[in-house]
């Protein structure tokens, strides 16, 4: 017997990734999601030997509601004891400069899909009064982001959500948690664009965390019940600097560390 079957979205890389080990390390069966068929067969086969677990792939784009739909369907006679959502996208520069179905896509990826899913999958776990859904936010959830204002904007909404359906599932007995990361040791960076700036600069200001880390922070936070985790001391001090520092400084030094 495993300690129930993890649902992890975006899990061929990076954070996603890190969440199938901590999971698989933690005595948890894996559905690893992801595009890229090659990297999950071979994270499956990784986990399934290091671990004494069970782990499965499916095959999916979920920038689109028919590809969730396709997910669902797949699943539907399995049992789904935790949902991470962590598929995500990021982009960066001027607004009016970036792709209109770019930022389409970004907000299907980080905003409609973790929607959808929790929707569809929280039923069951409210129903046996069990489970948890971990949703992977950011530090970039406590500020407006100049030149990552969809970025930004959508992690302050999965932020929002996750705070709220914490607090009204609760009572049912599941957990649901928001990790909120700082810039982490991964490609991130590299795909939205963003290795240019002083915050997408590696090595840079302010520190990037180590992937591991972030995945066990996440891990103990949704286990332990907690509406937000947040890797690093930094970053627990920037939610809280945040909430009390006036707007337009907040909005000034977002766009000092992302301007190109």
């Amino acid at each position: 017997m495993t300690d129930g079957t993890a649902l992890i979205t975006g899990a061929s890389s990076g954070i996603g990734r890190a969440l199938a080990d901590e999971f698989a390390r933690n005595g948890h069966d894996l559905l690893l999601v992801a595009r890229r068929e090659d990297r999950l067969q071979t994270a499956c086969t990784d986990l399934e030997d290091g671990f004494d677990i069970a782990a499965d792939f499916v095959v999916q784009d979920l920038a689109d509601r028919a590809g969730r739909e396709a997910l669902l369907d797949s699943v539907v006679d399995r049992r789904i004891d935790y949902l991470v959502n962590n598929v995500g996208i990021g982009t960066q520069g001027h607004f009016l400069d970036i792709d209109l179905d770019t930022e389409i896509d970004q907000l299907e990826l980080n905003v409609a899909t973790p929607t959808h899913l929790t929707k569809r999958l929280g039923p069951a776990m409210r129903d046996r009064g069990t489970g948890g859904v971990l949703n992977v936010a950011s530090s970039a959830a406590f500020q407006p982001g100049p030149f990552m204002a969809v970025y930004y904007a959508t992690k302050s909404y999965l932020l929002s959500f996750s705070e709220a359906i914490h607090q009204e599932f609760r009572r049912d007995g599941v957990a649901v948690t928001a990790l909120c990361p700082g810039p982490v040791d991964t490609d991130f960076q590299d795909r939205a664009g963003n290795t240019h700036t002083p915050i997408g600069s590696p090595g840079g200001f302010p520190r990037w965390l180590p992937v591991a880390r972030v995945a066990r922070v996440g891990y103990d936070g949704l286990m332990a019940g907690n509406p937000i985790a947040i890797p690093g001391l930094e970053y627990k001090l920037l939610w809280r600097v945040a909430r009390v520092t006036p707007r337009p400084l907040v909005r000034t030094l977002a766009a000092q560390f992302n301007k190109p």
